[in-house]
């Protein structure tokens, strides 16, 4: 996306600008909706650890992750500062509290996608723009509002996945029984080095982005349900 606009700069820089503040408040947006929630529900549960450390609000600056956030903007994909959570406060147990808590934030982003595709579905505003496009022939409102509802569900579907440390990987742990949960916890310390070679891989070919031919299909199928048409 980063790449993308910078081109765009050399041909129109107005609408580089414009490709780059969508893009960049979308993203400040669906992370803060997605780290809030985590905070939020934990506190719901009985676990006060993340309100102490002042990650109960919307602001931002609360939940940016630095090296999360610049993935995003050169890869298409990354993650906010994680929530702390203290299991032991949890009101529904240790493992059950945690899939909780790890689901609410993917399911944060797709009740935004939601409510940001409102307007494009009553017609109030209008938008063939897809996920990864940069301003074209199209009306700022919409493109600002697929670029919402794009990067909510990305960031939904990424963190869905069952790899540590995203949140997939707790909410599987909660779904497990218990021996099978404690047989695949012990990969949990593998997850980001997993992660990182999955990221690599699609940086050294076209024909090795797993991460796209997973992520793709729960994306488009989402958006078709929210939005009445594929983002990707």
């Amino acid at each position: 996306m980063l790449f993308r606009t910078i081109d765009l700069f050399q041909i129109d820089p107005a609408l580089a600008i414009i490709s780059l503040a969508a893009f960049s408040l979308s993203l400040i947006i669906a992370i803060t909706f997605h780290e809030f929630s985590h905070a939020y529900i934990a506190t719901s549960l009985g676990d006060n650890t993340a309100r102490g450390l002042g990650r109960l609000t919307l602001n931002p600056l609360a939940h940016l992750d630095p090296f999360g956030t610049i993935l995003i903007f050169f890869a298409g994909f990354g993650w906010g500062k994680p929530v702390p959570v203290n299991p032991a406060y949890l009101r529904i147990g240790y493992r059950r509290g945690m899939a909780v808590v790890s689901l609410a934030g993917p399911i944060s982003n797709i009740l935004a996608a939601t409510v940001f595709a409102i307007p494009l579905r009553a017609g109030l505003a209008s938008s063939d723009a897809i996920g990864f496009s940069v301003l074209g022939q199209t009306n700022v409102l919409g493109y600002a509002l697929v670029s919402l509802v794009f990067w909510n569900l990305i960031l939904a579907v990424f963190n869905l996945l069952p790899i540590a440390p995203l949140d997939g990987f707790k909410v599987v742990l909660g779904l497990l029984p218990r021996n099978a949960a404690n047989s695949f916890a012990r990969l949990e310390p593998y997850g980001p080095g997993i992660l990182l070679v999955i990221i690599a891989l699609g940086f050294l070919s076209p024909n090795l982005r797993i991460l796209s031919v997973v992520i793709s299909p729960v994306l488009n199928l989402l958006s078709v349900v929210i939005l009445g048409r594929p983002l990707m």
